[in-house]
């Protein structure tokens, strides 16, 4: 049987991976982006806030970083680039977890995440989330 703290973790992190109703929808700085993050911490039960993300994009045997940004409060993070700037291509997000968890007095066995996707339909919207804990990690095409 869960305790009621990790209960209320589990249940943080099912509402996060649940779909959205159209009203929790995001909005603002979100909406029509054509690339967003979202980082949910799922050992302590909660979106990884203020998580910093660089984007990057692939040239030639090199990468060229595009911007930086943080996670907000519910752990998302869009404006990587414009829709017109938004071509196929190779491109790859760094999540610098290793900072993260030291805010938080833990240490982390991955210092950092590299995600590299390739963009084929750059007209869609790609969504790159990661799944977090100290000893692990996952990712999916989000939608």
């Amino acid at each position: 049987m869960y305790t009621t703290a990790a209960a209320e973790r589990l249940r943080v992190v099912a509402d996060h991976l649940a779909p959205q109703p159209e009203a929790r929808k995001t909005t603002g700085a979100m909406s029509g982006a054509p690339l967003t993050s979202h980082v949910l911490d799922t050992a302590n039960g909660r979106p990884a806030r203020g998580l910093l993300i660089t984007f990057f994009r692939k040239r030639q045997d090199d990468w060229v970083c595009i911007k930086s940004s943080e996670t907000n409060a519910d752990g998302r993070c869009s404006g990587f680039l414009r829709r017109d700037d938004f071509t196929a291509d190779i491109y790859k997000m760094r999540f610098d977890t290793a900072d993260y968890f030291h805010r938080m007095g833990q240490r982390s066995f991955y210092p950092y995440v590299e995600i590299v996707f390739e963009v084929l339909q750059p007209e869609q919207h790609y969504h790159v989330p990661l799944i977090l804990s100290r000893f692990g990690y996952s990712t999916y095409r989000g939608s």
